[in-house]
């Protein structure tokens, strides 16, 4: 766990100039501020767990204006599968209003030489899948049929890559 101070998502969310928004692929913890009460009480602590987690940055997306109102803007987070014999069975995915009262800290950044296994669609990029290597995305990718999946190496955000292109799958 690093020693990042708590970040509000609306502090953080672009396009914000005074501070960088959390990474896709980054670890997020939430939490309401409210003490975990004990095990005995089941429904209290199911209603704390569903305030209180941890869950891994897989979308952003910004302000979406209505005819009638201005949706917040949002970010989901992947908070983890259930499978059986290899095959993902459930995933559990939460989107959070920029707006909520909860309070988001950065709980493990991403680190360099990982891969993201992107998704782009409607203007917003989707994380699919992060990894240890180039190879090993290439590997997902082709097990799980992603045609128009793309990855990028942690670290190469900024183009250090020739031609600053992203690796098609």
């Amino acid at each position: 766990m690093s020693a990042i101070p708590p970040i509000r998502y609306e502090e953080s969310r672009l396009p914000h100039p005074s501070s960088t928004p959390p990474p896709l692929g980054a670890l997020i913890r939430y939490t309401d501020g409210s003490p975990k009460p004990p095990a005995r009480f089941t429904k209290k602590l199911a209603a704390w767990e569903r305030s209180n987690g941890v869950g891994r940055l897989v979308k952003k997306e910004p302000p979406r204006p209505c005819p009638t109102w201005t949706a917040p803007a949002s970010f989901t987070l992947h908070e983890g599968s259930f499978a059986s014999d290899g095959v993902i069975l459930v995933t559990i995915m939460r989107s959070h209003s920029a707006d909520s009262a909860l309070v988001f800290e950065v709980a493990e950044e991403r680190k360099a030489g990982q891969v993201r296994v992107l998704l782009y669609f409607g203007g917003n990029t989707e994380l699919l899948h992060l990894v240890e290597s180039v190879t090993a995305a290439e590997l997902w990718i082709a097990k799980e049929g992603y045609r128009n999946a793309r990855f990028k190496i942690v670290g190469d955000e900024e183009g250090e890559r020739a031609g600053g292109a992203d690796l098609a799958a």
